[in-house]
């Protein structure tokens, strides 16, 4: 897309989709409640975010590659998601996601939202279990601000011309790279640092926002 005009990077879990789908997988192991309160802590940056990630990965260990499609089937996306990408291409931008979640989750959830790019962590399976590591190198903060620089250099675009929107402590660094840093549903932490703030769940509100 070598004419595109702006970019908008996207955070996945509860930012556009509604869901943590780490704490959907864990509870095909019966451990959601458990992980879904080190989610919450990682978010609001009381934790190392790749350490947190690997202690949670671990509790995902077991798990069937066949629950995936139970899992997907409850990931809901955030509201306006579609119609806010939808704008986003109507006005010559690209709509990228980079996720400290899963490929395994975002393969299937960015094309049916029209997302053009996107990048995430991988789990690891042996035996078509999840072995309870990740596979890979982890997207963590600094990750997710490399791959905006990146999508942006690749595409021609300014970092002037680029949004970040997110709302745990990892995507700080994202949304300082960007020449607008939105939080979006966003933990105490983010919205303090944020460029701008968005209450209303519904990406909807974003959409006065784009060049």
């Amino acid at each position: 897309m070598p004419d595109a005009r702006f970019l908008v990077v996207f955070d996945a879990d509860s930012t556009l989709l509604r869901n943590e789908a780490i704490e959907l997988i864990a509870d095909e192991a019966g451990r959601g409640a458990e992980v879904a309160a080190a989610t919450e802590a990682a978010m609001r940056g009381e934790v190392d975010f790749a350490t947190s990630l690997r202690t949670r990965v671990a509790a995902l260990k077991g798990v069937r590659t066949a629950a995936f499609a139970r899992v997907l089937a409850r990931v809901e996306p955030t509201p306006g998601a579609a119609e806010l990408i939808t704008q986003i291409h109507a006005r010559g931008g690209v709509a990228a996601v980079v996720s400290g979640g899963f490929h395994e989750i975002l393969d299937t959830v960015a094309p049916s939202l029209g997302v053009d790019r996107w990048r995430a962590n991988r789990l690891a399976v042996a035996d078509e279990e999840l072995s309870g590591e990740v596979d890979g190198a982890i997207v963590d903060a600094a990750g997710k601000a490399a791959a905006l620089r990146e999508w942006a250099l690749g595409l021609g675009i300014p970092a002037r011309r680029t949004i970040a929107v997110g709302d745990g402590a990892n995507d700080l660094l994202m949304m300082a790279a960007a020449g607008l840093g939105v939080a979006f549903n966003a933990k105490p932490a983010v919205r303090a640092q944020a460029n701008l703030v968005v209450g209303p769940v519904d990406l909807r509100e974003l959409i006065p926002l784009l060049p």
